[in-house]
């Protein structure tokens, strides 16, 4: 979703308020004193009871002792980074500790790679070879020199233990590694049947749930360009569904609703017979990849007077998939954990000028919600985001409070949840998190 550190990106150039309540339980009384009258009464409930509808158990999480709030549509789909391991130092038990765990109901693991038509692994030593400690293992108990399954693998396995509802997805391609699907949708069959058995390894059976396709983009370009045709996306998912069954089947897709746009290139609207979900990546619409600007929100949930380009907003990625005939019941909106900023920018209301991206701590013009909530905190809003200006600093990015906001509009539009890119971003409390709704 991210270029460089994080790989994946929408880069032009070139994630309503509902608290679910666990189900209501029947009473069961064995007082043989009570009155007959009153004994009805009690049976009656249950019988109401017992026909409270629930989500699937893909779409949930299992009740704990108290309720629990969820997003819109009750999925919560948070991305984890194989490589944020090494220098940004978030592990899966940093999952369990911010409180995160507790919140999502599906993590998508990025990424594997895309290679001679093949899923392929895409960091075997983050993955599944990395020892951890007993004070790094998210169930306190150390890796030993001979078992046979450690890294990241392992750990979320371990995650799963303690959150038995907790699913997980893999996912590949991204920003750099999506080059590989134009191989892979020459023959799709063979590319359906090298993931199913990538997923389904022996060494970490009961890990993966599912598979999450992330083409950076399909018939359209990207870090590279696509040339497989209209049709080539559709036929991939339609393999994938074949192949995975009842399995997860869900794609990260564009979120360019421009007129002639990335949107339009691929036929959307019949691959989703097949996905679960849709993943619109609604953040990275601006950044400083426009060194001198205009600054502008990356991840805008409505136009607003001045925007640089039309159809570069949520609302408007979500109104165009439905008319294209994508249900809301497959789409979920996507969050950015992270900013995007310019410097040398004199102009505190969005649309000024700037000399280049701002400084970034793994990349220049990008940095984690978590830094820049102290170091260049919020000084206004615009199009449902927040912004930033500090020194000569301009940043973007999303709050509490906005993605509260967003959630109630996404329930407004009957969609299935939310995702976000992804984990690491957040505070150590899960800040942002805890405020999808």
């Amino acid at each position: 979703m991210l270029g460089s550190d994080s790989q994946h990106s929408l880069d032009t150039r070139r994630p309503r308020r509902l608290s679910r309540r666990p189900r209501p339980r029947g009473l069961i009384a064995f007082l043989g004193a009570l009155c007959a009258a009153l004994l009805a009464t009690t049976l009656l409930s249950a019988t109401a009871s017992a026909g409270t509808r629930q989500a699937p158990a893909e779409q949930r999480k299992a009740p704990a002792a108290a309720a629990k709030t969820t997003a819109a549509g009750g999925k919560t789909v948070g991305y984890f980074t194989n490589w944020g391991v090494y220098q940004r130092n978030y592990h899966v038990k940093n999952i369990e500790t911010s409180g995160s765990a507790d919140k999502l109901t599906h993590i998508n693991y990025a990424f594997g790679n895309v290679q001679g038509g093949k899923c392929t692994v895409g960091d075997s030593y983050a993955d599944y070879e990395k020892t951890y400690t007993a004070a790094q293992s998210v169930d306190g108990k150390a890796d030993t020199w001979d078992q046979p399954l450690r890294g990241n693998f392992n750990q979320l396995l371990k995650l799963k233990q303690k959150h038995p509802d907790l699913k997980v997805l893999w996912s590949f391609g991204g920003w750099t590694w999506s080059g590989g699907f134009g191989e892979a949708a020459r023959n799709p069959a063979a590319f359906a049947e090298s993931c199913y058995n990538l997923l389904n390894d022996p060494r970490w059976k009961g890990l993966f749930d599912g598979i999450d396709i992330d083409w950076e983009y399909p018939n359209a370009c990207g870090l590279s360009c696509d040339t497989s045709g209209r049709n080539a996306f559709a036929n991939l998912m339609k393999a994938l569904r074949a192949k995975f069954g009842s399995k997860l089947v869900t794609a990260a897709i564009t979120a360019d609703a421009s007129p002639g746009g990335k949107l339009e290139t691929t036929d959307y609207k019949t691959a989703a017979q097949y996905v679960d979900w849709y993943l619109p990546m609604t953040y990275d619409y601006f950044g400083a990849w426009n060194a001198q600007g205009p600054t502008a929100p990356h991840s805008p949930l409505s136009s607003y007077q001045g925007i640089p380009k039309e159809g570069f907003n949520t609302q408007a990625t979500i109104a165009k998939l439905k008319a294209m005939g994508v249900p809301s019941s497959k789409l979920l909106y996507g969050l950015g954990f992270y900013g995007r900023g310019w410097s040398g920018v004199t102009q505190s209301a969005p649309g000024g000028t700037a000399t280049g991206p701002a400084p970034g701590t793994y990349e220049q013009g990008i940095e984690d919600y978590k830094v820049l909530k102290t170091r260049c905190p919020a000084t206004g809003k615009v199009g449902g985001t927040a912004y930033a200006h500090c020194g000569n600093q301009w940043w973007s990015y999303d709050t509490p409070e906005t993605i509260g906001a967003k959630g109630d509009w996404a329930a407004q539009q009957g969609l299935a949840g939310a995702f976000f890119w992804e984990l690491s971003g957040d505070t150590a409390n899960g800040e942002l998190i805890k405020a999808i709704r």
